[in-house]
């Protein structure tokens, strides 16, 4: 019997063969960074995927957890791969209290579906994040990945109240609980925010609800130079007002924007065909509230300046496009870098700087400057260009250098092969390199959760 021949018999005889599979065509579905597993197993509960943990400390082997697979390639290739633990077969809503406003619901469970069901009750997971139909919560979890209305609602640490998980001795956990004031116990569930899969096997979440907006608007203004944006930006954020989103696109990205617009046959706001800096703002909340706002941002803009408020099917499909902001940069061109970068202030002398290396290296570069202190840089090399994998690399480390030296922290999170093999892709190591170690030991003490995934190697 082969060795993949004979994994899938272990595992088959935990699981049942239907849960198990060692096809090839079944393994091409879960690559992170053209690294396939020798099998994928598809537990349906906790105890199963407690199980298959175990099976694997014993057996000296592998896991990582997936969900619907749209961000496995955040982060390095794992350095090893033997068992992809398919999450979607626990998708259950288990604990949901209206009135409360809290759930319970399986980490496989898509995102779409759970925001389905609340809307039913007029309450929703301030989770505006890409890939929304296949993604799991589990999945969003772990990908830290941010939301577009993280400015109103802040991040999932600020509504993630508790989960369940299997840590690397293949025992069942819990931390938090299911609700919102809760003083037991410590918040190590926040810690698997981000983790991409390198703690522990998430199995069940617990969030708090928030009611949906009875409607919403928007604001766009065109400039013709990043100084302008920024500087408008700030005057709206001096207002205090409650925006959910207030964002600035560079030109290159304002023109992705309006291509994903047309895709979509819907109509594009005149402010994309100024070939300029954007500056978007949305707002939410009862009819009287958002005709307030947009009173006091319409009172705020420049003479000689463009811009124009939207509300209806052009705000709607607005939010969705900054919703999925991400996933166009995500889906650009393989022989792209997408650079997420968190910093105090960006200055147009920055801005510059990085236009400038562009250039140099003939890049194109999209930008999306969020008003939360993270930014998305994606730097793209023409395909048909022998050296489009040295200009890349090239573009990339002046543009950290010139990150790093106003005291920015970025990470890599996607780029092409020789870099994600090779590069550096999570910045200098810090002086919390340490508690990380003995985090991860702490949770997963042999190293069974996709080593070398994570910043440090492990």
């Amino acid at each position: 019997m082969t060795p993949t021949a004979n994994l899938a018999h272990q595992l088959e005889g935990l699981l049942g063969a239907a849960q198990v599979t060692t096809a090839s065509e079944e393994l091409s579905r879960y690559p992170v960074h053209g690294v396939l597993p020798t099998a994928v197993a598809r537990p349906t509960n906790s105890q199963e995927v407690a199980e298959i943990v175990r099976f694997a400390l014993t057996e000296k082997l592998s896991v990582l957890p997936t969900g619907g697979r749209s961000k496995l390639n955040i982060g390095k290739p794992p350095e090893r791969y033997d068992i992809a633990i398919d999450m979607t077969g626990l998708h259950q809503l288990v604990h949901y209290d209206p009135g409360d406003l809290t759930l319970s619901a399986d980490a496989g469970m898509t995102l779409q579906s759970l925001q389905e069901q609340l809307a039913e009750k007029r309450q929703f997971i301030p989770l505006s994040v890409p890939f929304l139909p296949q993604t799991t919560i589990g999945g969003t979890i772990a990908s830290g990945i941010d939301s577009s209305i993280r400015l109103l609602y802040g991040t999932a640490r600020d509504f993630l109240i508790g989960a369940e998980f299997v840590d690397g001795k293949g025992a069942i956990c819990k931390s938090g609980g299911r609700v919102v004031k809760n003083v037991t116990g410590y918040d190590l569930h926040k810690l698997l925010i981000g983790s991409l899969g390198t703690l522990s096997v998430i199995t069940r979440l617990n969030f708090r609800t928030y009611p949906l907006a009875e409607s919403s608007a928007s604001h766009l203004a065109a400039f013709r130079s990043a100084a302008e944006a920024l500087e408008f930006r700030a005057s709206l954020e001096k207002l205090g007002l409650p925006f959910s989103n207030l964002e600035i696109l560079n030109p290159e990205f304002a023109s992705t924007f309006a291509q994903a617009l047309r895709k979509e046959n819907a109509v594009v706001p005149s402010a994309f065909g100024r070939e300029g800096w954007i500056v978007y703002s949305n707002w939410e909340g009862n009819s009287s509230v958002v005709s307030r706002i947009r009173t006091d941002v319409e009172n705020s803009q420049r003479q000689g300046q463009f811009a124009q408020s939207l509300d209806g099917s052009q705000d709607r499909a607005l939010r969705e496009l900054f919703r999925v902001a991400f996933a166009l940069l995500y889906g650009t061109s393989p022989h792209s870098a997408i650079l997420r970068i968190v910093h105090h202030r960006i200055s147009n002398d920055v801005l510059e700087k990085v236009h400038e290396i562009a250039l140099k290296e003939n890049l194109v570069h999209r930008l999306l400057l969020r008003p939360v202190g993270v930014s998305y840089l994606a730097l793209t090399a023409g395909n048909d260009s022998p050296n489009s994998n040295e200009s890349l690399s090239r573009g990339i480390n002046a543009t950290t250098v010139e990150l790093l030296q106003i005291g920015a922290t970025y990470s890599i999170l996607q780029a092409p092969k020789h870099v994600t093999t090779d590069g550096n892709l999570w910045g200098p190591q810090g002086s919390d390199t340490s508690l990380m170690q003995r985090v991860k030991h702490a949770f997963d003490p042999n190293n069974v959760f996709a080593p070398g995934r994570l910043a440090g190697g492990f």
